[in-house]
């Protein structure tokens, strides 16, 4: 590969050992690969299909070429991996008598989960809803994850020993001191579920919704639950346009086609990125440079640099949004641009369903946060040491709920980061990896 340096390392939350595993398959030594791989990873199936690939940014040959598409290296790995058998449970040999409660079946319950459980301890994931997986099953589209690979890995857990309980909503249906009490050690991994929305005049109209309440629900839809017609939030024959650009605004719109809408808008507030880097952003830094993804390139209007000002309609249902274009300007806090409305270029919309996907605030507070009176950062993530311990002794947290919205590589590698120090909490030592480089 003549890399020299592997700055794909710099890139991945998880510490991929990416040169190795590479050059394993360049040689044909798949079985080789496959453990390379899992030594780091442990669900190379998901990040080999939904991961943004941060390692590629930061790849030697993307200083003035495409990089190594390491994401499909992965992947095609993983899938190889299964399709010979070499991925399959790994129960251990020994248990501790310790038991560890997980809160959350997102990637970095799920992780955290593993890791512990290899360890030895008896480890009980709740999970509030009906279905393991968080994101990855309620979340993310079929068409960009499917739901057996998802099942396939909580199944392959199971047969390791893990104990999932869904349906609980720790902090209603069991109470934090019961969590407390009956478990030795806990892990907190529920995700930054409070999604941001959106204050202006006419939000409270039908026909807009969070992509969180349109992405979950079509997910449920397609693994067989039954939505009542007054309930059903579907995008066919409609003009949709969806607020925000990020991977859940992708989402939505791969949705929404598959769903038959009439037309999609996609509408960001911020300038347009660059086809390329920016002199201000130089190799090896993540590349900020416009994307796009199979949804794109499906269909859809993307526009940029626009504020949403209101939604009007009648007889209670959105039929109207007014916006206006925006111009990015420096001169803000810590030099970044600020923005000014352009005079003039106010304009209304034609729409029939809005889709809110402007991100993710937090954990949502109340319930059990409150009830565990945990310390919270100032983005009002759960507050964590250099342990991943919280303000309350033997309660620990991972991914997103301490973190705040990110990737799936850092939700896993945090949920392994979790597990390493409750172990060491628990026994006085650990031999689990850690991931953080």
């Amino acid at each position: 590969m003549n890399c020299a340096v592997p700055f794909c390392h710099t890139g991945c939350p998880l510490g991929n050992i990416i040169p190795d595993w590479n050059d394993l398959v360049y040689r044909g030594r798949w079985q080789e690969a496959v453990a390379s791989l899992l030594s780091t990873n442990n669900f190379p199936e998901f990040t080999g299909r939904i991961c943004p690939a941060p390692c590629e940014g930061s790849c030697v040959l993307a200083i003035n070429e495409e990089p190594v598409t390491i994401e499909y290296i992965e992947k095609a790995i993983s899938d190889r991996g299964f399709q010979e058998g070499w991925i399959e449970a790994q129960p251990p040999s020994v248990r501790t008598g310790k038991k560890v409660a997980v809160v959350g079946s997102g990637p970095a319950g799920l992780a955290a989960a593993q890791q512990l459980n290899r360890a030895g301890h008896h480890v009980t994931v709740f999970e509030r809803d009906n279905y393991i997986g968080g994101l990855l099953t309620l979340g993310i589209p079929d068409f960009k994850l499917d739901k057996a690979l998802v099942q396939r890995r909580v199944e392959l857990m199971e047969q390791e020993g893990i104990e999932f309980c869904t349906g609980v909503n720790v902090g209603h249906d069991l109470s934090a001191q019961e969590l407390t009490d009956n478990f030795d050690a806990v892990c907190l991994a529920g995700g930054a579920t409070q999604a941001r929305d959106l204050d202006v005049p006419g939000r409270e109209l039908k026909g807009i919704h969070l992509a969180m309440e349109y992405l979950t629900q079509q997910n449920k839809l397609l693994a067989g639950e039954v939505v009542a017609p007054g309930e059903r939030i579907t995008a066919e024959g409609r003009r949709v346009v969806i607020l925000g650009g990020g991977d859940t605004g992708a989402d939505c719109l791969g949705t929404a086609h598959r769903q038959g809408a009439e037309v999609v808008y996609q509408y960001e507030l911020l300038d347009s990125p660059p086809a390329s880097r920016s002199s201000g952003n130089p190799w090896p830094q993540w590349p900020i440079i416009i994307r796009s993804s199979a949804a794109h390139e499906e269909g859809g209007l993307r526009d940029y640099s626009i504020l949403t000002k209101a939604f009007s309609g009648q007889n209670g249902q959105v039929e109207k949004l007014h916006a206006v274009r925006l111009k990015w300007v420096p001169g803000g806090p810590g030099g970044r641009p600020v923005m000014e409305e352009i005079p003039g270029s106010e304009f209304d919309l034609d729409v029939d369903l809005v889709l809110l996907a402007l991100g993710f605030l937090h954990p949502e507070h109340g319930g059990l946060l409150t009830d565990l009176a945990l310390e919270q950062d100032a983005r009002g993530n759960v507050k964590v040491d250099a342990q991943r311990m919280t303000s309350k002794p033997g309660v620990f947290a991972a991914g997103d709920m301490s973190r705040g919205q990110s990737l799936v590589v850092w939700a896993i590698a945090e949920g392994r980061e979790a597990a390493h120090h409750m172990d060491a909490y628990l026994m006085g030592s650990t031999q689990l990896p850690r991931s953080l480089r």
